[in-house]
C-alpha cells in the first residue's frame, strides 16, 4: 500500500534508474563513479548548469590530509595513525553521546576512526592510481599551539594537490563522463529537487522543478525560474548536495549560542547555490539532522576585488609571523596566532564585539607567508606547473595574486610609517578605534623579544618552532625579525573578515552512508555523502577540523556510500 503526504507518491512508482544521485559536486561524482563501476544505471541531478559540474571542489586549494605519507617521511616528519587519532579526537571534542547509538556523535566518531584508517592507509595510493600527485612540501595547518592534548595537528599533514581543486575532481569527472558515454549515467542539470518521494516509508524517487536553461558561468548565480515539473523514480536516492555556507540566513539561524550572536557582517566563501535546501527536504522524508550548530567559518577572509558570487571572499592561509589584533587594536592572546586554531580565534573575535580583526605585518612576511586559498588564486599550481609554483614560494617575492589584493583589495593598507598605516586602518573601518601609540607599544614589545634566542612571547616561540620544520623554512615562514624594521617594509595592515565556509553537522548516516531516522534506523532507500552528511555520520569533525579533511571527507564518504548502494542494489 502506498501512503500519501508531502513528497509521497500516489501510485506504484516506475523505475527510471537504479540510483538517483542529487548533487554533482565531488561527493556526487565519486559516488556515481563507484556505482557506474559496479554496472549500475545512475541519474545525476543538479540544480546548476553543466558549467558548475564539480561544485565547491573546483574552487578549493586542493589540500588533502594524509597520515605517514611519502612526502611526510621525505621531510623527516614522524607521523602515525595513533598520533593522528589523538589529534583528531582532541580537536573534534565529541561530547554528544559518543557511546550511545542514538547520540548525535555516535556515528560521527565511528566515521572518524574509519576515515583516519583510510588517510593512513589506501587513500594516497588509491588517488595516485587515478593520476593525482602532490607538492612535495607538506603544509602545517591548524597547529593548535596550546598543549599536547589540545586541538590541532601535532605535525604537518596538509598535502597540496597538483591541479588544486580541479585536479582532485578531474579523475572522477572523467570516470563519470565515460560512464555517461556508455549510457550508464544520465546527467540532469537544471533539475532542482523540491521533495523526496516516499512509498510505504521508503524513499523511491524525487520530484522537483526544471529550471530555466542558464548560461551562467561556473560559480555565478543562475536563474531560479521554473519552466516545468519533474518526477523521477529509483529504489535508492543518494543526497550529496553540500552545506549551507552560501546561505547566510541559514548560517545565522544555526549560529551556535556558545559563540555569541551572529556577526553583523560576514563574507561568503562558497557560491550561492550552496544553499542547504536538501537538509530540510531530507528531514521531511524522515531523515535525522544532527549537530546543526557546528560549522566551520574562517577568520582570515578578504573581500574579493573581483567577485564571482555574491559577497565573494577569499581565505588567507598564513604562517605564524603576522601580529593579530582585534578591531580596537589590542593584540589577541593565544590561540590568536595565524595558522593555530580557527575556532579558537573565532571565539576571540566574537568576544571582542566586532565582526572583523586586523593583521599587522610587513612586506617580508607577506612575500614569504601568504597563500590565498582557491584554485583561481594559485594559477601555477592549478595548471600543474610544480617548478613555477615552487619558484614563486622560494624566491621570496610577492605572489602576483597577493600583489593584486595589495593593490586593489578593499581590506588592505600599505604604508611606510606606522602613523600612515593606522590612518589607513581607521579609514577602512570607518572609525578611530586604532591608536598609533598603543599599536606602536605592542609591536615594539614584541620586536624586543627577537633580540635573544629565548623569549617569553608565545607567538615568537611558534615562529621558531615553524622555522625548525624544513618545509616552513623553505617556503612558508619568514626568518624571525622585527616588524618595524624599515628594511623589511613597507608595513601592511589587513582587515580580516569572518568568511562562511563549511557545515560540520548534517544528515546522520551509518558507515554505509545510509541515512538514519530519529529512532536510529535507516530510512529505506535514502543515502547521503559529503558535506550534507557532515562529511560522515552527521559530523565527522566534531567542533573543529584539522584541514585537508573536507575534500577528503567527500572522497571517502562518496566512495563508501557509492559502494554500499551498489552492493545493496546488486
Amino acid at each position: 500500500m502506498t501512503t500519501l503526504g508531502f513528497g509521497q507518491a500516489s501510485a506504484a512508482p516506475r523505475t527510471d534508474a537504479d540510483v538517483i544521485v542529487i548533487g554533482s559536486g565531488l561527493a556526487g561524482l565519486v559516488a556515481t563513479s563507484e556505482l557506474a563501476a559496479a554496472g549500475r544505471k545512475v541519474l545525476l541531478l543538479d540544480q546548476e548548469p553543466e558549467a558548475s559540474l564539480g561544485g565547491q571542489a573546483f574552487w578549493s586549494l586542493g589540500g588533502l590530509f594524509f597520515v605517514n605519507s611519502n612526502e611526510q617521511r621525505l621531510a623527516g616528519i614522524k607521523d602515525s595513525l595513533d598520533l593522528a587519532k589523538s589529534d583528531w579526537f582532541a580537536t573534534a571534542g565529541f561530547d554528544r553521546g559518543v557511546d550511545n547509538p542514538l547520540g548525535e556523535d555516535y556515528w560521527a566518531a565511528k566515521w572518524a576512526e574509519k576515515y583516519l584508517e583510510f588517510a593512513a592507509g589506501e587513500k594516497r595510493s588509491w588517488l595516485a592510481g587515478l593520476g593525482m600527485s602532490w607538492v612535495p612540501i607538506v603544509g602545517w595547518a591548524e597547529r593548535g599551539g596550546q598543549s599536547a592534548d589540545g586541538p590541532g595537528n601535532s605535525v604537518p599533514r596538509f598535502h597540496l594537490t597538483l591541479g588544486t581543486g580541479p585536479g582532485v575532481m578531474e579523475p572522477f569527472e572523467k570516470l563519470v563522463r565515460a560512464a555517461a558515454a556508455r549510457g550508464q549515467v544520465t546527467f540532469r542539470f537544471r533539475h532542482q529537487v523540491d521533495a523526496l518521494i516516499t512509498t510505504n516509508g521508503a524513499v523511491t524517487g524525487v520530484r522537483g522543478s526544471v529550471l530555466q536553461p542558464s548560461t551562467a558561468t561556473r560559480g555565478t548565480p543562475s536563474s531560479r525560474t521554473k519552466v516545468a515539473d519533474f518526477e523521477l523514480y529509483a529504489p535508492m536516492v543518494i543526497v550529496t548536495s553540500g552545506g549551507i555556507g552560501g546561505n547566510q540566513d541559514l548560517v545565522r539561524r544555526n549560529w551556535p549560542s556558545r559563540l555569541g550572536t551572529p556577526p553583523t557582517r560576514m563574507i561568503t566563501g562558497v557560491p550561492a547555490h550552496v544553499d542547504g535546501r536538501m537538509l530540510a527536504i531530507s528531514e521531511l522524508a524522515g531523515a535525522r539532522l544532527v549537530n546543526p550548530d557546528r560549522m566551520w567559518h574562517y577568520t582570515e577572509g578578504l573581500t574579493n576585488h573581483t567577485p564571482i558570487w555574491p559577497g565573494h571572499g577569499i581565505r588567507v592561509l598564513a604562517a605564524p609571523s603576522s601580529l593579530w589584533f582585534d578591531a580596537t587594536g589590542h593584540r589577541f592572546p593565544t590561540p590568536g596566532v595565524p595558522s593555530y586554531d580557527t575556532l579558537g580565534t573565532l571565539d576571540l573575535i566574537q568576544r571582542s564585539g566586532h565582526p572583523y580583526s586586523w593583521f599587522v605585518l610587513n612586506k617580508k612576511i607577506i612575500d614569504k607567508e601568504f597563500v590565498l586559498s582557491g584554485s583561481e588564486q594559485n594559477p601555477e599550481l592549478t595548471r600543474k606547473d610544480l617548478i613555477a609554483y615552487l619558484a614563486s614560494r622560494l624566491l621570496n617575492s610577492t605572489p602576483l595574486p597577493v600583489k593584486a589584493f595589495m593593490d586593489r583589495g578593499e581590506d588592505f593598507v600599505v604604508a611606510n610609517s606606522l602613523p600612515d598605516l593606522v590612518a589607513g586602518m581607521n579609514r577602512i573601518a570607518g572609525n578611530n578605534l586604532i591608536s598609533v601609540d598603543a599599536l606602536r607599544k605592542q609591536i615594539t614589545l614584541r620586536d624586543q623579544q627577537t633580540d635573544n634566542p629565548f623569549t617569553k612571547d608565545a607567538q615568537i616561540m611558534g615562529v621558531r618552532n615553524s622555522l625548525a620544520y624544513s618545509g616552513d623554512q623553505l617556503a612558508r615562514t619568514a626568518s624571525l625579525h622585527k616588524i618595524l624594521d624599515p628594511s623589511a617594509g613597507p608595513l601592511v595592515a589587513i582587515r580580516m573578515n569572518i568568511l562562511t565556509r563549511k557545515t560540520l553537522g548534517g544528515l546522520q548516516t551509518d558507515l554505509s552512508g545510509r541515512v538514519l531516522n530519529a529512532a536510529g534506523q535507516p530510512v529505506p532507500g535514502l543515502y547521503a555523502a559529503g558535506e550534507v552528511a557532515g562529511f560522515g555520520g552527521g559530523g565527522v569533525h566534531g567542533y573543529r577540523a584539522l584541514e585537508g579533511t573536507f575534500l577528503g571527507g567527500c572522497l571517502f564518504t562518496g566512495r563508501q556510500t557509492g559502494r554500499a548502494a551498489a552492493a545493496e542494489s546488486a
